[in-house]
């Protein structure tokens, strides 16, 4: 009887107890928290379970999940540490005999082939390689992208396709957002049906899309005038410089407050299902999910989660997936946010969610 009356108090205080434009007058929050207490002291046997067995099941999970993710960071941290006499292999510095007497380091190898060597399968070489001109200029050209983390190699085939020897012929390139090109390309003479394969060196800077555009450039030995073939553009993608990252709720919640630049993207796809919608963002964004349980929420018709990356220049992208489902349609609605401290990250992801968000894993493969 006395906890009904000090809850009702709190709550008729809080409600009429209190000027209009009062700011601390009560919540929705604290009053449907409120009322919640009051049901459960009235019908004490409808909410005995949620209150005693279920709430008791999702905390333990939740503790759960918690110290299997302080497991998983303490082993990562061990894979990383190594013995104080052993030796540091500096290969710039070693003479050329010595470097096949050294072992080979996973994260050494990661970084030359831009990505991880086990996963590196045909199909992900092939999505790296971009035709630069068609088949019927006199001029064919394509180019090899691989990604260093801070810099981008360019390999450049250049295949005359004419019955005539090309002078001076260079590869003109320019780059957009926060890209720089580190060499100055030379010129070449290619004969007949010959091929030359130019390399290119880009530095980054930052983990905003760039672009790259140029054109090729040359003479032939009959003609003085230069003839020019304009070049396909390159669109840098974001996801080379994303990995997956983990953070606490806290620092989630800090970041979140923190940063300034939001994109908000609304739902719009053909999944049916919460939790496989969920699933193709974070295969899309390469993003790590921090909420745990998300197959609980197929019974729902709601899905809240958060999604955490940092980028290779120590930029994090925050990402907030609030939808629900029509119950009749089917139909998922609701909207992604992202947030950065930096306004192309944040864009960047927008744009990448925007356009693979309704597509299948065969279109994302293409795109």
């Amino acid at each position: 009887g006395k906890s009904l009356l000090i809850l009702s108090s709190l709550l008729s205080i809080g409600e009429y107890g209190r000027p209009v434009k009062s700011k601390n007058k009560l919540d929705r929050d604290s009053r449907q928290r409120v009322l919640t207490c009051i049901h459960a002291l009235l019908h004490p046997e409808k909410v005995q379970k949620a209150f005693l067995a279920k709430c008791r099941t999702s905390f333990k999970g939740m503790l759960d999940h918690v110290k299997n993710l302080e497991n998983t960071e303490d082993n990562d941290d061990m894979e990383d540490h190594k013995d104080v006499d052993n030796v540091i292999a500096i290969r710039q510095l070693m003479a050329e005999k010595e470097l096949y007497d050294v072992d080979q380091d996973s994260a050494d190898v990661k970084k030359a082939v831009g990505s991880d060597a086990s996963t590196l399968d045909i199909n992900s070489k092939l999505s790296r390689v971009y035709q630069l001109t068609g088949f019927a200029d006199s001029v064919y050209a394509e180019a090899y992208l691989t990604v260093l983390d801070y810099d981008i190699l360019l390999d450049i085939l250049v295949v005359n396709q004419t019955d005539q020897s090309l002078q001076n012929l260079t590869v003109e390139l320019n780059t957009s957002g926060d890209l720089k090109i580190s060499d100055r390309i030379q010129e070449h003479t290619i004969g007949p049906n010959a091929s030359k394969t130019i390399n290119v060196s880009i530095k980054v800077s930052s983990t905003e899309s760039g672009v790259i555009f140029g054109n090729i450039v040359y003479s032939t030995s009959k003609g003085v005038d230069k003839k020019i073939v304009v070049l396909n553009s390159i669109h840098m993608d974001i996801m080379d410089y994303i990995h997956p990252a983990a953070c606490t709720d806290t620092e989630f919640r800090s970041m979140w407050a923190e940063f300034e630049w939001e994109n908000k993207v609304s739902v719009n796809t053909d999944f049916m299902d919460l939790t496989e919608y969920l699933n193709h963002i974070v295969k899309i964004t390469n993003m790590k999910c921090l909420t745990p349980d998300i197959d609980h929420y197929r019974e729902c018709g709601f899905l809240a989660a958060n999604l955490y990356a940092c980028s290779i220049f120590g930029e994090d992208a925050l990402l907030n997936l609030s939808v629900e489902q029509n119950p009749s349609s089917k139909k998922i609605t609701g909207y992604v946010r992202i947030r950065s401290k930096t306004q192309g990250v944040a864009l960047s992801l927008g744009d990448k969610i925007t356009s693979n968000q309704r597509t299948s894993d065969e279109n994302i493969e293409k795109s």
